[in-house]
């Protein structure tokens, strides 16, 4: 069975993600620092948590006033404490960490190395002012991510030594405030809520001089990030600035209108960055999940304050953490979308239950623009959104269209993700690649991307405008899409089906090229479609009959499946899989290959177990 000419409907769909601002106010309750107010049970919510639920309280004369005065200069100790000596500097209240790090990276660091996403780096090696750094190991080490590691591996007699040299060797090579690698804001937002949470690993020695010279170079850096943060940016720098600026309003002296001036623009922040189904608008799974771990370690400083955080913050999470569940699979793993890994089940589970233990994965997010189907014990998630754009756009990648696919315990077709983690085990050389249509299980029109990839992390213009729609099909389910990164080269649009049957063990596709009016543009237009492989299947003997052609698969579980097309020309090449780890492993794809003329038309596959 070959190409079958077929047409565009009509008018398209333009699905982008959408999202409402929230009110620059912040909370009422309030009784100072010094003399914390008791705390008392956190608010319930009913029903399905919306936006709407995020407009805060409006603040009384006094602290209105005294949050307007401090955004614009004026100091904290002359609204809290004026005529008064200044407080002594110190922290406020021990946080207990909501999110254990890593046992296996916090060992590392005892044994003399940091390991960042399958990367070694030596501690005393490590360049702690170089500019060279990757993203993620400048995050890890500028960022202060590790402490919650460290933490997680022994006593703090034990662990305390470690991050107190890691601290001094630093401070020694980034002494002077907002110069060098080390100060983008985002990083300076971690770096401010990691010391506050972890303060008695950095604070534990006994050197006084050098204690107090940390908690000097803290609070300068806090003002440095009251002046910085409302320049605003992308999600991933002004969300850890701003709940970085409302744990200093907690935990250091005379920090109440420092607190209400960060409340108010991490919810605007918020607001600004998370669509109305609770997906990020940078679409990036990475930057969902440090969204939902910074919110709750925010939240655990204030219950270390002993206050309630706003209750916006939890219904931001009970937003959010279905969005980021749609993208699990059936081993309860995270798929490999815009750039990031898998993220392990454990992980997941501990992340799910701090934030909303009664979450359910999110089927239909329009502007999230992940579409899931589950039935059975198999998963179909489905990239039906274009890329994100702007300053959202950092790391984006090229997948509109494409599909990952697992049963039971096992994927079966994956992307191959992990263009986040590169500079650690990835190569940074194979970062754009990573991010290419190429990388992931969809369609590739010539050799161009559906949309392109610009080396400096952004996206070119490519769709715009995605149709989208659910149906049934007798018992399947069915998704079907298009988009139009492909008409101004080509002409052609593209649109793909998928139907999983009831019982989840039959997946059938189509994916067709449908001119834009009458016809296309001139000749023949050549197609790859990719279908990467799930790490350990072993593709068996070929399949060989009058309706077309396909491969038997063997799955690490000891199942079979069948791969079947009716396209002219199928092959089986190499690629790779960048794993929970962050290691690249080598898989092998299944790559359906031929032409279009000017008419288009359509190609059929499918996945289906056997016995």
């Amino acid at each position: 069975m070959g190409f079958e000419p077929t047409r565009l409907p009509d008018e398209p769909v333009r699905i982008e993600p959408r999202n409402r601002a929230l009110p620059l106010n912040g909370s009422d309750n309030e009784n100072g620092l010094v003399e914390p107010a008791p705390l008392t049970p956190e608010p319930t919510l009913s029903g399905e948590p919306e936006l709407a639920d995020l407009s805060p309280p409006r603040l009384g004369v006094v602290d209105g006033a005294m949050r307007f005065l401090y955004a614009r200069g004026v100091s904290a100790r002359n609204l809290v404490r004026p005529f008064h000596k200044p407080s002594r500097l110190r922290i406020l209240a021990t946080v207990d960490e909501p999110l254990p790090g890593e046992r296996a990276a916090g060992m590392a660091l005892r044994a003399g190395h940091f390991l960042i996403a399958g990367k070694r780096l030596g501690v005393e090696a490590a360049d702690y002012g170089s500019a060279s750094h990757a993203p993620p190991v400048a995050r890890t080490v500028h960022g202060f991510t590790w402490l919650a590691d460290l933490e997680a591996a022994g006593t703090r007699d034990k662990v305390a030594p470690v991050a107190d040299d890691i601290m001094r060797r630093w401070m020694l090579a980034n002494a002077e405030i907002g110069a060098g690698p080390a100060w983008s804001v985002g990083h300076v937002g971690l770096r401010v809520l990691n010391w506050l949470i972890h303060a008695p690993l950095i604070l534990s020695g006994n050197d006084r001089s050098f204690r107090a010279r940390v908690l000097r170079h803290l609070s300068k850096t806090a003002l440095w990030l009251d002046k910085q943060a409302p320049r605003g940016g992308a999600a991933h720098e002004v969300i850890p600035a701003w709940a970085a600026i409302t744990a200093a309003g907690l935990l250091l002296p005379d920090g109440k209108p420092r607190r209400l001036f960060g409340e108010a623009g991490l919810i605007a922040a918020l607001g600004d960055t998370v669509g109305e189904d609770g997906g990020m608008l940078s679409r990036s799974p990475v930057d969902q999940i440090e969204t939902i771990a910074i919110l709750l370690r925010l939240s655990a400083c204030y219950r270390a304050c002993r206050r309630d955080p706003p209750p916006q913050f939890q219904v931001m999470l009970s937003l959010m953490m279905p969005a980021l569940l749609s993208l699990t699979h059936s081993d309860g793993t995270l798929g490999s979308w815009q750039g990031s890994a898998p993220l392990s089940a454990d992980r997941l589970a501990l992340l799910t239950e701090a934030a909303d233990p009664r979450a359910r994965p999110l089927h239909d997010a329009k502007h999230w623009g992940f579409q899931r189907l589950a039935l059975r014990q198999s998963v179909v998630q489905f990239d039906a959104a274009p890329p994100p754009s702007g300053r959202q756009a950092h790391g984006g990648c090229a997948s509109t269209l494409a599909f990952e696919f697992s049963h039971k315990e096992q994927r079966i077709v994956v992307n191959c993700g992990g263009a986040a983690l590169a500079g650690a085990a990835v190569p940074r050389r194979i970062e754009d690649g990573l991010r290419s249509t190429a990388a992931h299980s969809t369609l590739m029109l010539g050799e161009h991307d559906s949309t392109p990839v610009e080396p400096n992390g952004k996206m070119g213009s490519g769709v715009k405008a995605v149709t989208f729609e659910r149906t049934k099909d007798g018992s399947a389910s069915v998704l079907t899409a298009s988009h139009d990164g492909y008409v101004a080269r080509h002409g052609l649009f593209h649109e793909r089906r998928l139907a999983l049957s009831a019982d989840g063990t039959l997946l059938e596709g189509a994916d067709a090229l449908l001119p834009r009016g009458r016809k296309a543009k001139r000749g023949d237009h050549g197609y790859a479609i990719r279908f990467h492989l799930g790490q350990g299947i072993e593709i068996g003997h070929q399949l060989e009959s009058e309706g077309g052609k396909g491969f038997a698969l063997a799955m690490p579980d000891g199942s079979y499946w069948q791969f079947r097309t009716g396209a002219p020309g199928l092959v089986v090449e190499e690629s790779l899989w960048i794993d929970a780890g962050g290691h690249p492993r080598g898989v092998h794809q299944l790559v359906l290959t031929g032409s279009v003329g000017r008419d288009g038309g359509k190609v059929f596959w499918s996945f289906k177990r056997m016995g």
